[in-house]
Parts: C-alpha cells; sequence; structure tokens
C-alpha cells in the first residue's frame, strides 16, 4: 500500500449505517457513495465508539476508547495531553492539515466566550494541529450563541448575517423547536425559507472545495471536512423538500415505532432525511470531481463515515446515545490507493481505527492508544482486524462482533439523555457499579434489539464480556 498518500476525510453527524443507495430496502438515491464503496471497501457493521458527537469525535482524535479517553459528555473540554492524530500529521509526518466544518470537539456551549473556534473559524487550529481551518459550531449551537448575544458567534452565522440571513435562522430553528417539553423539533418537516447558497452544508461544502484549489502539490495533505447533516432538526432547503415527495416513494416504517406518532409524520421525517444524505452524496460529488481536476484522485485515500446513527423512530428512539445499532452504526466507506476492491465487509469495524491508520498511512507510529490501523486490512494482506469493536456512553457499556452484541450498565426504560432519562455523563465508579447490577443484554442484531439471549448463550455472554472487563 502506498505510504503518505493525501487523505480526504469526510464525516457526517448523525447518519444512519443503513441508508445507502445499496440497502435495497431503503429508496436513498446515493449514487456517488455507492460508486466510491465500487472502487474501494464497504464495511457495513462499522460502529462509533461512542453514540455522542463531541465523546465520539474525541475518541477518534485521541486514539482511545471512551474511558480512557474521558470525554463523557458534549459538555467534557478534550484532554490535549492525548495528543490529536491532526496535530501528528503536521507536526511529526510533515503533512499541510487543513479541516472546515462542524468540528464539535472540546467545550460544547452556547456561551459566546468559550467558542472554540472565534468568529474566524480557526482559533484554535495551532493546538489542534491544522494549518489551515474554517470551522463552524454545531447547527443547533450557532443559533442559540447568538440568540443570546444578539450577533454572530461563529463563522456561519457571519456569514448568514452579510447576506441577510441570519435572522431568517434563527427564526426558523424557534419555529421548529416548538413549545419546552415537547418534541417538535424531530417532526418539524416543513422547508427552510434559507437560500440555497446560505444553507449550511453548502456553505461547508464550498470551503472545503476552497481548501482544495489551495491544498499543496508539493507534499502530502490531508483535509477533514465535518458536515452538520443528517442531523436533526430535519430542516431543508425549498429544492431539497421537493427530492422525495412523491407518493410512490414510501420508505419503511420503524422497528417497533412509538404508536403514538403517526405512520405520515415518519414518512415525512424519514423524507426529509433522505433528502440530506442525498444533498451530502451531491457534496461528495462536487469534491470527487475537484480532485480529479487537480489530478489527485488516484493518489487520495478516500474515507467517508459518520459520528454516530440515528434512531429515527426505531424503538420509539430518536437521535442517538443508545446502544442500539441504530444509534451507534455509522456508514464505512474507504476508497483510494492501495485499498483493495472487494466485495461488502461483514467484520466488526470501529471509527476509532482511523486514528491509527491515517498516522500509519503517513509513516508515524500510532504508538500508545487503543485504536489499532486498519492498513493490513485496506490492502487485502488479511481479512480480520478485530474480533469484537467497543462502544460506551453513561452507563452503559457494549461489545460487539458483527452480529451479537453484549450490553452491561443499561437500563431500556431509562435509556440516556433526555427527559427524566439516564444522564449522559455518568461518575466512571457509579457507571461500574450500574454495570454490575443491572441485567446483561445479549442481543443478535440481525433479528431485533428486544429479545434478550442472554440466558439462551452463556458461551457467548462469556466471550463477549471478557473485552468489557478487560
Amino acid at each position: 500500500m502506498p505510504d503518505r498518500p493525501n487523505i480526504l476525510f469526510i464525516l457526517t453527524d448523525q447518519q444512519r449505517f443503513d441508508w445507502l443507495e445499496m440497502n435495497p430496502e431503503v429508496p436513498v438515491r446515493t449514487p456517488h457513495l455507492r460508486t466510491l464503496a465500487a472502487r474501494g471497501a464497504w464495511f457495513k457493521n462499522a460502529i462509533c465508539p461512542s453514540p455522542l458527537c463531541v465523546p465520539s469525535r474525541a475518541c477518534l482524535s485521541s486514539g482511545n476508547e471512551y474511558d480512557r479517553c474521558d470525554v463523557r459528555s458534549n459538555n467534557t473540554p478534550y484532554h490535549h495531553e492525548q495528543t490529536p492524530y491532526q496535530r501528528r500529521l503536521r507536526d511529526e509526518a510533515g503533512y499541510h492539515v487543513m479541516g472546515c466544518g462542524k468540528f464539535h470537539t472540546g467545550l460544547n456551549t452556547t456561551a459566546p466566550g468559550d467558542l472554540t473556534w472565534g468568529l474566524s473559524g480557526d482559533k484554535a487550529k495551532e493546538q489542534w494541529g491544522h494549518n489551515e481551518a474554517l470551522f463552524n459550531a454545531g447547527k443547533n449551537q450557532s443559533v442559540l450563541m447568538m440568540e443570546k448575544s444578539g450577533e454572530p458567534r461563529d463563522p456561519y452565522m457571519t456569514f448568514l448575517a452579510t447576506r441577510g440571513e441570519a435572522q431568517t435562522h434563527i427564526d426558523d430553528y424557534a419555529q421548529r423547536r416548538g413549545q419546552p417539553g415537547r418534541e417538535d423539533i424531530f417532526f418539524s418537516t416543513f422547508p427552510s425559507k434559507i437560500s440555497d447558497e446560505g444553507y449550511f452544508d453548502n456553505w461547508i461544502n464550498t470551503n472545503a472545495l476552497d481548501l482544495l484549489d489551495g491544498a499543496p502539490t508539493d507534499k502530502p495533505w490531508f483535509l477533514e471536512v465535518h458536515f452538520q447533516n443528517p442531523h436533526h432538526p430535519w430542516d431543508i432547503t425549498e429544492k431539497m423538500h421537493q427530492l422525495y415527495r412523491d407518493p410512490d416513494v414510501q420508505f419503511p416504517h420503524p422497528e417497533y415505532a412509538d404508536a403514538n406518532v403517526t405512520a405520515e409524520t415518519h414518512q415525512e421525517v424519514r423524507r426529509n432525511y433522505a433528502a440530506m444524505l442525498e444533498h451530502l452524496d451531491d457534496c461528495l460529488r462536487q469534491m470527487l470531481a475537484k480532485l480529479a481536476q487537480r489530478g489527485e484522485l488516484d493518489n487520495t485515500l478516500i474515507v467517508f463515515t459518520s459520528d454516530h446513527g440515528e434512531m429515527l423512530g426505531d424503538y420509539g428512539q430518536w437521535q442517538k446515545l443508545s446502544p442500539l445499532q441504530a444509534s451507534i452504526g455509522v456508514p464505512f466507506i474507504v476508497a483510494g490507493p492501495g485499498v483493495l476492491q472487494r466485495a461488502p465487509n461483514n467484520a466488526p469495524i470501529t471509527t476509532l481505527d482511523l486514528h491509527a491508520t491515517f498516522l500509519d498511512l503517513a509513516g508515524v507510529t500510532p504508538g500508545d492508544v487503543d485504536s489499532q490501523s486498519m492498513r493490513p486490512l485496506l490492502a487485502g494482506e488479511t481479512d480480520h482486524h478485530r474480533e469484537v469493536v467497543l462502544s460506551g456512553l453513561s452507563a452503559w457499556r457494549l461489545a460487539y462482533d458483527g452480529r451479537y452484541k453484549l450490553i452491561r450498565g443499561y437500563d431500556p426504560a431509562k435509556r440516556t439523555g433526555g427527559h427524566n432519562w439516564e444522564p449522559m455523563a455518568v461518575d466512571p465508579e457509579e457507571a461500574r457499579q450500574l454495570q454490575r447490577d443491572r441485567p446483561i443484554y445479549l442481543y443478535d442484531t440481525t433479528n431485533n434489539e428486544l429479545d434478550n439471549l442472554a440466558q439462551e448463550h452463556p458461551e457467548i455472554v462469556a466471550r463477549l464480556d471478557a473485552y468489557l472487563t478487560e
């Protein structure tokens, strides 16, 4: 496998593993992801190390699993003694490191003074390891900060203000939030009044293309592009809103859905979600075209994945936070120089391993981290990578082998986050106690995640539990 390729890393936000054109059960159009997967490797059983924005991204940057990384919620600051891979790529490998979009790692707050990236979008680039950066707050945070301060507090809202669209965006989100204590934000599917040019992911994509235009040709580069979608709220432009309104296009109904939500409401939400995914696919098309224009398509490793999944009404749940598959599972597609073209792969994969993979390809030894390089797997030197992958949040921890999933510390009645549910950040000792005290759950993910099979398969419980008690 060639050393030191350029690397284009595309990270979406809250994208389910199974909503791809390659899945015949979901009529979503992602032709460029299909083409990318056909060029390289599509890992169907990939999961994230923690199904929440900041912990998931922090684990990837640090190379360490949830407990060792110790970023336990969206309000936990990153521990910079765990050197981010971006900084090692820049300082040790000599890569030109660039980034744009929702770099959601660090203190997540609506207080303007604590905004990590500043109005320029590059305030913390030296600390994180970027040569160039244009990062913005999360789609909800950027609005909340401007509501609180009365002025833009991140680059995206600054951009909207120059276009005269900032208040339009704020008013749109206020309408989607509805009444306190209600979940209107998950069911508001009306189109946004924001222009196509002002739409956040179009802005992020434009920034990515500009960075690619200026990327050096005399040294390898790394570009990470962090899109906002398909994170809730389901705000899409009028043009996007028209994509899936044909009544003949029907999306699968959620598994074990909440009976209080109508079938048509679920369809409307899923139409918007699909439109977001098709839009992201078109952003990928534009970046691939830019690489081809620069003559770099054949020497650029392209990685497409997400920080976590989206329950989308399955089992009566929304967004992420859950140990269920729609929450932890993510798309994971890799193509480029040295990546063996192969059939879809069912091995258990974790996005955590991108940390070591990026460093290994750049010629840097990953060091004392939990992340393991996927380079031999990608090159086709082996079909084996890990027996089991891990994920955790709040009090629960899980081990997953690509079919069976063992969960400790989970209470399905309380779930995680939200009103009257388990807090997202739980003290480590309390979490360990809950993992000892609560029932163990074993699910066969090829069947459902309701039937606890722990009593029927003690040998599988023992095998997977060994990974949680190491």
